[in-house]
């Protein structure tokens, strides 16, 4: 096998040098809108609830809206994804939201500005799914967890700014004769419009060009890079055949070829499809539950709308530390243990905010929560490139990450009724119970990864 037909095989043999990490903060930075947007929707809510004199109804949509415009966005986009490539569904879904954030702006009632926020979230639908695919299929294997958890630490260093800020913008009410919420969402659009700019420059993926059988342009990806790093060492010569290459080496090149979707639902891929569906509708309890939903259980527990969003915003502080905290792990310790592990942290970190009544430890219980909650996404999204193989991998991990989607277009509606009914405490007795059974599906279901390459798990 020749230098040339081999493209994908010298990705996980380059060095690691100033171009990964240049591609890893460019494509971070991105993942800020999706997460960004979870926070808007209970923001909104609690904000708007009085001025609007919103029911529980209209509040439960405006959360629930932009995630049901995900769960739509991560099935098309990602399905594209696989079909045209990542570079181009990486400009679809930014242009979109940029678009459709903006309008959300000028949004007069709640009906208008969930209708919106519905087709703004068409565009983040793949945002994270797309992060994920692009960057694992870039990194090398031994750096591949470590820089996909710098990238979201970019990211999610922008939710406690944007926590802040928002509160500051919210409790002024009005900045420029136009009303501090408004605000939020043209610095959204614009900031989302900056970094599609910058992401015009990036390369499309050599995994993928190969995948379609354009090994060429692959190449040519690949030398591209390679000249950035002249110290590039190749562990195999350019003569090597396919018959004395290693099998992981061979497994590379096997790779190298387009899967069709419904070997998602064939051994040996099925038993991780199963997992991974039934683990992208339990997370989303914990994981996004808390983050949409803080703002409106600390005013259900008798706080202003501005002490909600600012003890949200001090809780949210957790989230780029925990993101910043996996780094040193993630490579270290098995995924799904690590999985697990941060699982069990988020239940029961939960249940204290959910109990809590002093400010101090609200604000303790939800920072030690967000940072359990990072250690847990960044090791779930390394975890999921790396059971599906490339020419289906958007495809799979959209498919099941839109069901992440739906549940929170459900969640709000039954999360809200409950915290009316029965109290913070009863909902984040249930979050724990489900993520007791997300930790026994994974154990169960999940293989190992860490430390192996993409085409030999």
């Amino acid at each position: 096998m020749n230098d040339t037909t081999d493209p994908v095989g010298r990705l996980d043999r380059l060095p690691v040098g100033p171009w990964h990490r240049r591609l890893t903060a460019i494509v971070g930075i991105g993942a800020f809108f999706d997460l960004y947007e979870v926070f808007l929707g209970g923001v909104l809510a609690a904000a708007l609830a009085e001025s609007w004199q919103l029911s529980g109804t209209e509040k439960s949509w405006l959360i629930a809206s932009g995630f049901l415009g995900m769960f739509v966005g991560a099935n098309v986009l990602s399905v594209l994804a696989d079909r045209f490539g990542r570079r181009k569904m990486f400009l679809v879904n930014l242009g979109l939201y940029s678009l459709f954030s903006l309008a959300c702006a000028f949004a007069q009632d709640a009906t208008q500005l969930s209708a919106l926020r519905f087709l703004a979230g068409l565009g983040l639908g793949a945002e994270l799914v797309l992060v994920d695919t692009y960057l694992a299929e870039f990194l090398p294997r031994k750096v591949r967890g470590r820089y996909i958890a710098w990238a979201y630490t970019l990211g999610f260093v922008g939710v406690p700014v944007a926590a802040l800020l928002g509160a500051r913008l919210v409790a002024k009410h009005e900045l420029f004769g136009v009303d501090g919420w408004r605000w939020l969402l043209v610095g959204g659009a614009l900031g989302a419009a900056f970094i599609q700019l910058l992401r015009t420059r990036l390369p499309e993926s050599p995994r993928w060009l190969a995948s379609r059988g354009r090994t060429a342009e692959a190449d040519a990806v690949v030398r591209a890079i390679t000249s950035q790093a002249p110290a590039a060492i190749e562990q195999r010569g350019p003569g090597q055949s396919p018959a004395t290459a290693t099998p992981v080496q061979r497994a590379e090149a096997a790779d190298t070829q387009k899967v069709p979707l419904g070997q998602m639902f064939k051994a040996p891929y099925r038993r991780r499809t199963i997992m991974w569906w039934i683990f992208q509708i339990l997370q989303t309890v914990g994981y996004y539950g808390f983050g949409s939903l803080a703002p409106v259980v600390l005013q259900a527990k008798g706080h202003t709308v501005t002490e909600s969003l600012s003890y949200a915003a001090l809780s949210y502080l957790g989230y780029p530390v925990g993101s910043a905290l996996s780094v040193p792990l993630i490579d270290r310790i098995e995924r799904r243990t690590l999985i697990i592990l941060s699982a069990l942290g988020i239940a029961a970190f939960g249940l204290v905010f959910g109990f809590a009544e002093a400010s101090w430890l609200i604000v303790g219980a939800g920072f030690l929560l967000t940072v359990c909650s990072n250690v847990f996404s960044n090791a779930f999204h390394v975890y999921q490139t790396e059971i599906f193989p490339t020419g289906m991998r958007s495809s799979a991990i959209g498919i099941a990450y839109s069901l992440s989607r739906l549940t929170s277009v459900v969640l709000p509606f039954i999360a809200i009724d409950v915290l009316e009914d029965l109290g913070a405490d009863a909902v984040f007795i249930g979050s724990g119970v489900l993520m007791l059974i997300l930790c026994l599906n994974v154990r169960l279901l999940g293989p190992r990864t860490t430390g192996r390459s993409l085409e030999s798990i």
